[in-house]
């Protein structure tokens, strides 16, 4: 059997290894890896190789990490502790190599594979889009155990090392020989020849002298902790480790500075809230292969459905513009239609603003951008829409506006065209049931903003045909989103679970539970924001809305709160299309309290006088928890593990606790 590295010696004496794990698409690294590599290293050693690289044989990956399903079952901090030591003295090996030891970078060169890359003597990295470098190990709820707190920390010095290891983000090969973390960055076919002329470079010269840096005061890490706890909302264990192992080992040799990190590591590896990030690493990994397994669809009337290639937007509201621009930027030809022709051109105000916000943040190039709008056309009939493949309406929350809609979209489209609503909180059924082919319609909600939020509510109606729904789900993939499949009903999963939650907040809210006491609970419990400032930002009158739907189609279990209705009516909508008020008060970047607001609430003071930071939490979350359970139990979404990922990837449901459902499977 090939083992996932392999050594040889070419002619000029140089040492080649391999990284090519036969049985992966990736490499990674475990302890059958480990050993393989320590195995090729010490080959390469008796077989008196002048110089060594390390190249990956795969075309899009250098090594990605740590085994996660390995590291997720270690089961104490003894057993994670001695994982990092014996990461550590396999690349200490190279780092005390005799010989120069020059490592290749092609494709992601993530956590391990940036620490092995560190305890090499010099860095190359090609320009390949692929190529990405960097140590993501505290999103993960770990550090950096193999040496990269460490050494990177003395290559490029503490407070720049911090800067990347509590970002945890990986970064393009140009930044990192910027941020001095390789040494060069050559094209991609020039890879292997540039790494032969400096092996054989060093191997007469000698490795290069490093820069030595001034170690930060104390204060400075001091600081730095302070506003790291602060920014991470209750999952800063990894990050406050990460800064403590770099401060304590900055001034100590390194034996002492590797056996602190490792100490380190084995504690934040083998906690729970590890295990929870690592649980929902899986999810999104899981939801990028998501098949139609497990939902029982009519066949169809095709054997091989068609691939969606033009699509049709009804609606150039912010919804609306955000999904035409979204599938422009992803190749497919669009054809946007609203009403009047202020409505369009206020639509592509939007879409200009998306595209250049894109450009702005490095993820489109300016010709890419100039390009993706090419695609897109306006118009106020119908013109364009006879052949488009898929028409997403995304207009006003209203049955019979929708249904009147999807009958005209039924006469104006090709017999096969798929019709889809965006809507949040209505039946597919009730929506598009009527219609002449049921067959062929669909929910498809994007969450807001389109370009940034990764879910999508796949939404089957009860005649919805698997001929659908195939091109469909692939749609959403090509999308670059994640999807979760639910069956219809109202709110479908997300809405649903979200907005009785919002709800019960805002009933505590009218027994006299004042807003900061709420939303600083829920935040503390790891949300980004509370409810009541969520509402802000949903908009004051959508969340009146949803509350009525729901109070409409589960009358026995939603009793409606009344101080959204109460809002709506004063003119305070939150944020929504620009509006400055709702429970706060909004004026650029600050925030306060809306006083108008606080003059509606109830004054019991032995209510609030009662009330807990835990029993608010207790009570929000339990409600988020049995509405979830219930829709497991109607089958409108398949599995525990589908509503947690649905949560996380479109409610905010803080990752550090798993997911909603593995929370509460824990939690009692």
């Amino acid at each position: 059997m090939i083992p996932p590295v392999t050594h040889s010696i070419d002619g000029d004496g140089l040492g080649w290894i391999v990284f090519d794990d036969p049985t992966s698409r990736a490499n990674i690294f475990n302890p059958s890896g480990f050993a393989a590599l320590d195995a090729a290293i010490a080959a390469l050693e008796n077989a008196g190789a002048k110089a060594m690289v390390l190249i990956s044989g795969k075309e899009r990956i250098f090594v990605a990490g740590a085994d996660l399903k390995w590291l997720s079952q270690l089961p104490d901090v003894a057993g994670a502790t001695e994982v990092a030591r014996a990461g550590q003295r396999v690349f200490q090996r190279l780092a005390e190599s005799k010989v120069p030891v020059v490592c290749a970078i092609q494709g992601a060169a993530a956590g391990g594979g940036l620490e092995v890359a560190l305890a090499c003597h010099w860095r190359i990295a090609t320009d390949d889009r692929s190529t990405q470098i960097g140590l993501p190990e505290t999103t993960l709820g770990t550090i950096p155990g193999w040496g990269g707190c460490v050494r990177l920390s003395r290559l490029i010095g503490a407070e720049a090392a911090l800067g990347h290891i509590l970002a945890g983000r990986l970064i393009s090969a140009q930044d990192a020989l910027q941020a001095g973390i390789v040494d060069e960055v050559v094209a991609s076919e020039d890879l292997k020849d540039r790494a032969s002329a400096v092996a054989e470079k060093l191997s007469r010269d000698g490795p290069p002298e490093r820069a030595t840096w001034e170690i930060p005061p104390e204060a400075w890490f001091a600081e730095l902790t302070r506003t790291t706890i602060a920014k991470a909302r209750g999952a800063s264990e990894a990050l406050e480790q990460a800064i403590r192992v770099v401060a304590r080992s900055a001034a100590l040799p390194l034996d002492a500075a590797l056996a602190i990190e490792a100490e380190a590591f084995g504690q934040v590896t083998a906690g729970e809230t590890c295990k929870h990030l690592i649980y929902a690493f899986f999810l999104r990994e899981a939801a990028r292969k998501r098949t139609l397994q497990g939902w029982d669809l009519p066949r169809g009337s095709t054997d091989a459905p068609p691939p969606i290639r033009k699509v049709g937007v009804v609606g150039a509201g912010v919804m609306g513009s955000g999904i035409a621009q979204w599938c422009a930027t992803r190749g497919h030809e669009v054809v946007l239609r609203d009403v009047k022709p202020e409505f369009v051109e206020r639509g592509m105000d939007v879409i200009r603003g998306l595209f250049a916000d894109s450009v702005k943040r490095g993820k489109l190039s300016t010709d890419a951008a100039q390009t993706a709008l090419g695609r897109i056309a306006t118009t106020t009939a119908w013109a364009g829409f006879d052949d488009c493949d898929l028409v997403i309406e995304a207009i006003v929350e209203d049955v019979a506006i929708k249904q009147k809609l999807f009958a005209e979209l039924a006469k104006v489209t090709k017999p096969g065209a798929v019709l889809a609503s965006n809507t949040s909180a209505l039946p597919i059924a009730e929506i598009a049931g009527h219609v002449a082919r049921p067959g062929r319609t669909v929910g498809i909600h994007f969450f807001n903003p389109v370009s940034r939020m990764p879910l999508v509510e796949l939404i089957l109606g009860p005649d919805t045909t698997a001929d659908v729904a195939q091109p469909i789900l692939d749609f959403v993939k090509g999308l670059g989103k994640s999807p979760v499949i639910c069956g219809s009903s109202p709110g479908f999963l997300v809405t649903r679970v979200l907005f009785f939650y919002l709800n019960e907040a805002c009933r505590r809210w009218e027994q006299g539970v004042p807003t900061v006491t709420i939303d600083a609970a829920m935040s503390g419990w790891g949300w980004p924001m509370g409810p009541m400032r969520l509402i802000d930002e949903v908009g004051v009158d959508v969340t009146d809305f949803i509350f009525g739907e729901m109070a409409h189609y589960f009358p026995e279990r939603f009793t409606r709160s009344t101080i959204c209705s109460k809002l709506v009516g004063a003119g305070l909508k939150g944020r929504k299309n620009g509006a400055s008020s709702g429970f706060y008060a909004y004026e650029g970047r600050s925030t306060s309290l809306n006083p108008v607001v606080d003059g509606l609430m109830a004054r019991d003071p032995a209510a609030t006088k009662a009330t807990t930071v835990e029993s608010i939490q207790d009570q929000l979350m339990g409600v988020m928890v049995a509405e979830a359970q219930r829709c497991l139990d109607e089958g409108i979404i398949k599995t525990r593990e589908d509503v947690d990922f649905a949560l996380l990837s479109g409610a905010g449901f803080p990752a550090f606790r798993g997911g909603l459902m593995r929370w509460a499977s824990r939690s009692r």
